[in-house]
């Protein structure tokens, strides 16, 4: 039996660079953390997911990154948002507002 999650899976997937980018705008970020972060939700990945997902936003320009001295090892890669980052995300959440009135306004009761 399919379970709405089931169903979802699809969407989270989709919504996965979303969820990342949202993440990095809060804060400078180091990769272990994001996945720490994502391993509380429903957005769980793995490093085979979020490593080349972090290649292809840096490659599109949407996120740098600085090395930072780390007291536990080698330097660490932090993330950030470029300035076309924070205008990618703000159309992602744009978008978002959008699909969730849709979705409000497809289940309203209409006369």
């Amino acid at each position: 039996m399919n379970t709405a999650s089931d169903k979802f899976s699809p969407l989270r997937k989709g919504l996965l660079e979303f969820v990342v980018l949202k993440i990095i705008a809060a804060h400078k970020v180091y990769a272990a953390d994001i996945l720490e972060r994502l391993s509380k939700t429903d957005f769980a990945a793995g490093e085979g997911t979020l490593y080349p997902l972090l290649s292809r936003l840096r490659r599109e320009k949407l996120v740098d990154y600085e090395w930072v001295e780390s007291e536990a090892g080698p330097p660490r890669k932090y993330y950030r948002l470029t300035a076309a980052g924070t205008q990618h995300l703000a159309g992602l959440e744009d978008y978002w507002k959008h699909l969730t009135k849709m979705l409000k306004e497809l289940g309203a009761n209409h006369a």
